[in-house]
């Protein structure tokens, strides 16, 4: 399948950005407060399962976070908190529905929702452990947080930093908390998988040296579902980025979600020459199923963008995408990114007949989005670090391919505030 209600932030180059010494375990004691005002509308050109031909919200949200030191001695424990409170705008009940915000049982935006959460941290040396809830970044289980309300999950997370220019981590989660809920206690659902009545688990480790080569290797486990193995070699040198991605995902146990055997890669190849980047990116499904995941942002394939993930069974894509730092025209600040993903050959009449994706894709299904990103972030005095974006997506797809055609217009604005304790 390829539409997603949630868009991943590491489509590209995910890795990379890790290039560099390896980061202490745990930030500075401080606090922050992130003021985010997202107005979305989502125009629907063909029949929408609801019924509704838009969807627009406007919402108002305060994240605020507290971290803590920790105590002395050679076990050192502390705390991290977070609380969210959103606010309506404008949200009525024939357009509700954008992911800003809960609705109630007559279909209805709520007025507001709020949440908060916590988790322990025990520090031994180079290795961290948070127990509670929490934000969690890797390649086969990531949090997102692209709407007004991030997602948590809850459980337990490992971290070991002892090797130079390696991160070795592992964790287990029961709990999650979607990112239009005030609940703790719900779940997760990719595109027939679900984390109800399942827990997930991950080990890996992240090799980011100073040198131009850096990887990742990852396994992962949704109780009774799946098994999947996670693997990234990328290259800096000179001009040129690579970037290459690859998962394996089997069913495992009861297979709650039928039987699956899913082989999913990407490579990407990045040209930068001063403020101006071009990308190159193909992606390809083997496999009667889905490329399927949970959590948001869980997928670090290239061509997983702002709607589509082109993770469709048998399904093969391009990306084509431009950036330009707009401060060597003298704008300072400001950035364009557009691209345009066209994918083919999505096949979805093999799927097992007794599991969740025998019916969601026909054959020879096709689709294309086309992205345009402007941002600007203020550089200097009593704004500075305050943003404004401004996105517009459009994607267009045939009758045996599961997602809308839809164009959606997005605005954030966002003033993150902080300070040291």
């Amino acid at each position: 399948m390829s539409f997603a209600p949630c868009r991943p932030r590491h489509a590209l180059l995910a890795t990379l950005a890790a290039l560099g010494p390896m980061q202490v375990l745990a930030d500075e004691p401080g606090w922050s407060l992130l003021s985010r005002n997202y107005w979305l509308h989502s125009d629907y050109r063909t029949p929408s399962a609801s019924g509704q031909s838009y969807r627009q919200e406007w919402a108002q949200g305060f994240l605020g976070e507290l971290r803590s030191g920790f105590t002395e001695g050679l076990l050192g424990i502390g705390v991290d908190a977070h609380g969210f409170v959103g606010l309506k705008l404008d949200g009525g009940r024939g357009h509700a529905g954008t992911g800003l915000l809960p609705r109630d049982s007559d279909g209805r935006a709520e007025t507001d929702y709020s949440s908060a959460g916590a988790a322990l941290k025990v520090r031994l040396g180079e290795t961290l452990l948070r127990l509670g809830e929490m934000t969690v970044e890797t390649p086969v289980f990531d949090t997102a947080d692209k709407r007004l309300h991030p997602e948590y999950a809850t459980g337990w997370l490992l971290e070991n930093t002892s090797l130079q220019d390696l991160r070795v981590q592992a964790g287990r989660f029961t709990r999650f908390s979607n990112q239009d809920s005030s609940s703790a206690h719900e779940d997760f659902d990719g595109y027939g998988a679900s984390t109800r009545g399942h827990a997930i688990s991950l080990a890996g480790a992240t090799y980011a040296p100073t040198g131009p080569v850096g990887g990742a290797l990852f396994v992962s486990q949704l109780d009774d579902t799946w098994r999947q193995a996670y693997l990234n070699l990328n290259l800096a040198q000179g001009n040129w980025r690579l970037d290459g991605n690859l998962y394996h995902t089997r069913d495992t146990g009861s297979a709650s979600a039928g039987e699956i055997d899913t082989l999913a890669y990407s490579l990407a190849a990045r040209y930068i020459r001063g403020a101006q980047a071009i990308t190159l990116g193909y992606q390809r499904v083997e496999g009667d199923t889905p490329f399927d995941f949970v959590g948001g942002d869980s997928i670090y394939l290239a061509n997983s963008i702002k709607y589509a993930d082109f993770n469709g069974p048998q399904e093969h894509s391009w990306q084509l995408r431009y950036d330009l730092n707009m401060a060597s025209l003298g704008v300072p600040g400001l950035s364009l990114m557009t691209r345009y993903v066209s994918g083919r050959g999505i096949d979805g009449t093999h799927a097992p007949v007794q599991g969740v994706y025998s019916e969601n894709q026909g054959k020879n299904g096709r689709h294309w989005e086309r992205d345009l990103d402007l941002k600007y972030v203020v550089q200097q005095g009593a704004a500075k670090d305050l943003s404004l974006s401004l996105s517009h997506v459009s994607h267009r797809a045939n009758t045996a391919q599961a997602g809308d055609d839809i164009d959606r217009l997005y605005v954030i604005i966002e003033y993150p505030l902080k300070g040291r304790f």
